[in-house]
């Protein structure tokens, strides 16, 4: 998609739109062909065409044709000159002050008019052009400019400015910027401090870029396609959004944006699943200056039936691992109970073995003397001796 220099509104020309030598000729051949019309219309009405012999009705006709022809090559001409400079006819006038908005793509010459009111010779005149109130970008007085000798142009205009120097006399003071970048972007003053009243024009030049967006497959995954879409080097700031064939909007993720030098840097990423046309496009909108560009990728269906397999493998896998997670769950489980029953069942012997020591104890307490175990009648026999 090409990029828009202007916006095209059909209207019919005004003093504004030419200098006084081409105003001149167009007004010349309108009325001279207004003139023929309006006596042929006469001619007719009186019946006076049979009394014309037929080669002089042929060249009043034809005379009328020409004339026709050379208004339309005219006009034509203006909206080529229009074309070139970027200016946008119909919308001249942006914000109800007068001031003109001048919109080109980067790379390309920017023409930025100026022109007397008065139409009057500019040639011994001065007018100074200036970028956001302190840039000097050209300065003319009697003859000489920054082009010819005279110091203090601006550094980032040296060698790309120049002025139309034949149309100074019809009080054409214009320059050409070429080779525009973004950074030439802003509001330019055309001064004429000397005049009575002094004369200031204003120009807002606005230097667009904006790349074709690129699209490239990031992953197939269970869920789908991932898609990611990438604009490098746009200004102003795009709107970046991923559209299925029929136009509608898909959900994305954030975008990912980054700004160097200018221009901005955006990446954009969605996954899509399987449609009728399997075609999704990338686009990049500019509202600022009009202008909107697109890419699109169409994806083989083979990518979907991965997907699927992708899908059924994972869900595989998601199951054997469920299966798996849940026997070793019940292993432990049981393992773990077999360790507490058995720690229970001896915590349980080792309390029956105390009481029944403690029992055997107390018995050996009560008996009589006699009766006592040999081992105590030993030790007690062993005491008395000693």
């Amino acid at each position: 998609m090409l990029f828009p220099l202007y916006h095209v509104k059909a209207h019919e020309p005004t003093e504004s739109d030419f200098t006084t030598r081409e105003m001149g000729s167009y007004k010349e051949h309108l009325n001279a062909t207004s003139t023929f019309s309006t006596l042929l219309t006469h001619l007719k009405s009186e019946g006076a065409e049979n009394k014309l012999t037929s080669p002089v009705t042929l060249v009043l006709s034809n005379l009328s044709n020409m004339l026709q022809l050379k208004a339309l090559e005219l006009l034509f001409f203006w909206f080529c000159l229009l074309t070139v400079s970027g200016i946008t006819p119909g919308h001249m006038d942006t914000n109800g002050s007068g001031d003109v908005r001048v919109v080109v793509k980067e790379g390309s010459d920017a023409i930025l008019p100026c022109s007397l009111s008065t139409k009057e010779n500019a040639e011994e005149k001065l007018f100074d052009w200036k970028k956001d109130g302190r840039k000097e970008i050209f300065f003319y007085d009697g003859g000489l400019h920054y082009n010819n000798g005279r110091i203090g142009q601006d550094q980032q205009f040296k060698g790309r400015v120049s002025h139309f120097q034949d149309e100074l006399k019809y009080g054409n003071a214009s320059i050409i910027i070429r080779n525009t970048k973004v950074t030439d972007r802003g509001d330019y003053t055309c001064d004429f401090p000397r005049l009575q009243p002094r004369q200031i024009f204003n120009i807002q030049l606005v230097v667009g870029a904006a790349a074709e967006p690129s699209i490239t497959i990031v992953d197939v995954t269970e869920f789908g396609v991932l898609l990611q879409c990438e604009v490098r080097g746009a200004f102003p700031k795009p709107t970046v959004e991923w559209q299925d064939s029929a136009g509608n909007k898909l959900p994305a993720e954030e975008p990912q944006v980054s700004e160097r030098e200018g221009h901005f840097y955006i990446t954009l990423q969605t996954t899509v699943t399987k449609t009728k046309t399997n075609q999704f496009h990338c686009v990049v909108q500019q509202d600022d200056i009009g202008h909107m560009i697109s890419n699109n990728i169409t994806l083989p269906e083979k990518l979907f039936e991965d997907t699927y397999s992708k899908g059924v493998v994972a869900g595989l896998f998601g199951g054997f691992s469920l299966g798996a997670l849940t026997v070793g769950a019940v292993l432990v489980l049981l393992v773990a109970t077999k360790i507490i029953t058995v720690l229970c069942n001896k915590g349980a012997a080792k309390q029956k073995n105390r009481k029944k020591n403690k029992r055997v104890e107390e018995s050996n307490l009560q008996a009589p003397l006699g009766s006592r175990p040999q081992e105590n009648g030993f030790c007690r026999a062993h005491s008395e001796e000693v």
